[in-house]
């Protein structure tokens, strides 16, 4: 019984994490992405950062992107958390929604991202 209630939530924290993915808002994440200058660290075209040490974001996964946001606003200090302080400040005032729409918006864009094999 108690394994059907652990995958009864799990699959409630799914559906509603997928209910969140599809209402993702690209427009507001661009104005977002714009808002937080993230193009003067991760490039213009977000393929091309100005440290190669940084992440290149255009294509990226959208949910990827949320949850590395997510991750630099916990902070370092906490469970699957990232210590960057720039990074930090500027995930600290970010909603759930803002990164989601973030993570939309970066996925949409064309990438130079490659898979080795």
């Amino acid at each position: 019984m108690k394994k059907l209630i652990i995958a009864l939530a799990l699959g409630a924290v799914s559906a509603s994490v997928t209910t969140l993915a599809a209402a993702a808002d690209v427009k507001r994440g661009e104005e977002l992405v714009k808002k937080y200058n993230c193009a003067s660290c991760h490039g213009a075209d977000f393929n091309k950062p100005i440290d190669p040490s940084y992440p290149k974001l255009a294509g990226q996964h959208a949910d990827y992107i949320a949850h590395a946001l997510n991750a630099y606003k916990r902070g370092g200090d906490q469970t699957n958390g990232r210590s960057n302080p720039i990074m930090a400040g500027f995930a600290k005032p970010l909603s759930n929604q803002d990164m989601i729409d973030i993570g939309a918006y970066l996925a949409s864009l064309p990438s130079q991202l490659v898979v080795s094999k």
